[in-house]
């Protein structure tokens, strides 16, 4: 069973052939990358011994390499603690390889994802934008760490992911919550900046972001796991003269278990260089001013000091990337790979149609039968206008645009967790089928022309930021199951016939 579900309706109308090639190779590269499987590759159990072993699993210059044995007879006590979108696929492969040795455990998710853990408890919370309920998850993990007073004789294993950023939200006591969600809403959706210049904000005013979780932690044993692949991938701040491992402890922006590169001064300048000290919540400013230094993150210096091994369960060659590129050359078309990409989704799309329609002219060296694809994480930038969509679907309608009459493009984006923004109730047969929110879109030369014959204005949905309602309106809005997130997954397919 594949994880997009309504496959029928996407490839029942416009370049039929096309449609189905490309949901497909869409649906192949979601469906095939599952964080259970991966964690189960890595972490086995023989008897009492729990073992993380797996190079592919490992930052590259990890001074530890190798593997990570843990005699659970010899241990007093063992945690979990999950947080992320769709971290539950890794915190379940956990749950079921410690049966009996779990001592206890707490998951912070989004909503809308499927309650599957059994001896932990589950906290829904808010994505993009964090709500109370982050604050409730986070206080739970708080409270058993804090109640079980670890020692050196206990064992933590901790599973992030994408989504932790939001999900990871618990604010000092100076700072309320509603004014750690107004940042993110302004920063982030209104001025559209990225997730690594929202965090320098966020982990300054958190008391578990930027490694604090893991000063937490310590003196227990810790074993950090990220659904995403080890390293720190796909960082701009990456500096190429350093390790993988290096990379990861020193210009870390994200990954909240380990240590960050930021501090009070640097939230500060990123408020200046986007002049929204005037509009951000006047308890951020003050806090940042005034910063106290014992609550600052964790350095790499601190986080050596700690017992810790790290391990990223979703290598790049397991990746949604790899998979979907050999099911489209399985499919008979020419794979290209054009990278991460991190800009405004309405004029990726128009770039990457203007790519297709010249491959489709002959005039690229993208000879078709091929399929186009990019990774990363596209930016909207809102305004005073979030209408209900997502940067996929905005990116896929954008480009409908410019391959208007084309019989041989098919475009597709979507985000691999399955929720392409925050949704909400955005058409009524959608909400009578349980789907209030997309995943993405497929659109191809006819988009437009069904758009009009729908009398749906393709404009202003592009301008309104409200996307979803046209595109499931029109059958071309992916639905899929939710699951853990490594970024957005893209792919434009030109075939070599009208279709």
């Amino acid at each position: 069973m594949g994880r997009i579900t309504n496959i029928e309706a996407l490839t029942g109308h416009g370049n039929i052939e096309g449609r189905r090639v490309l949901a497909d190779i869409m649906d192949y590269g979601l469906t095939s990358v599952d964080p259970y499987d991966n964690t189960r590759e890595l972490v086995r159990r023989e008897g009492n011994l729990l073992i993380f072993d797996g190079l592919d699993f490992e930052a590259k210059g990890d001074p530890k390499s190798g593997k990570a044995i843990y005699d659970l007879d010899l241990l007093d006590r063992v945690y979990v603690f999950g947080i992320g979108k769709g971290i539950q696929r890794l915190t379940k492969a956990l749950e079921d390889i410690l049966g009996d040795y779990l001592t206890e455990g707490h998951v912070v998710a989004k909503h809308g994802d499927e309650v599957i853990m059994e001896r932990m408890g589950v906290t829904l919370a808010g994505h993009p934008v964090p709500d109370k309920y982050c604050a409730i998850g986070c206080q739970k993990i708080v409270d058993i760490i804090e109640e079980a007073q670890l020692t050196e004789n206990d064992l933590v294993i901790t599973a992030i992911g994408n989504g932790v950023s939001s999900l990871l939200t618990l604010p000092w006591p100076e700072i309320s919550l509603e004014d750690v969600t107004e940042t993110t809403r302004l920063m982030q959706i209104e001025y559209g900046i990225g997730t690594g210049e929202l965090n320098d904000i966020r982990i300054n005013v958190d008391r578990l972001k930027g490694g604090r979780i893991s000063r937490l932690i310590h003196p227990a044993k810790m074993v950090h796991l990220f659904g995403v692949a080890p390293g720190n991938p796909g960082s701009k701040e990456d500096d190429p003269s350093m390790s993988e491992f290096d990379n990861l402890l020193k210009n870390n922006h994200w990954l909240h278990t380990v240590s960050v590169d930021t501090s009070h001064t640097t939230a500060l300048n990123v408020i200046e260089k986007y002049d929204t000290e005037n509009k951000m919540p006047e308890s951020i400013i003050n806090f940042l001013k005034n910063f106290d230094m014992s609550k600052a993150p964790v350095s790499w210096q601190e986080y050596e000091t700690f017992d810790t091994r790290l391990f990223g369960v979703m290598p790049k060659n397991r990746s949604s990337l790899a998979r979907g590129m050999q099911r489209a050359k399985e499919l008979g078309y020419t794979p290209y790979y054009l990278g991460w990409i991190t800009v405004e989704a309405n004029p990726a799309g128009i770039y990457m149609a203007n790519l297709a329609t010249a491959a489709e002219a002959g005039l690229s060296p993208l000879k078709p039968p091929c399929a186009i694809f990019t990774t990363g994480e596209l930016l909207v930038t809102c305004g005073d206008n979030p209408g209900v969509g997502g940067r996929n679907q905005e990116y896929c309608l954008s480009g409908a645009r410019r391959i208007s009459g084309s019989k041989r493009i098919v475009m597709s984006g979507s985000d691999t967790d399955g929720t392409d923004g925050p949704g909400g109730e955005f058409h009524p047969d959608a909400t009578a089928k349980g789907v209030t929110v997309l995943t993405g879109a497929i659109v191809d030369g006819y988009t437009m022309a069904e758009c009009a014959k729908k009398n749906i204005d393709v404009y202003e949905a592009l301008q309104n930021h409200a996307t979803s309602a046209p595109l499931w309106e029109i059958d071309s809005g992916i639905a899929a199951i939710q699951n853990i997130s490594i970024g957005d997954y893209a792919c434009t397919i030109v075939m070599d016939h009208d279709g």
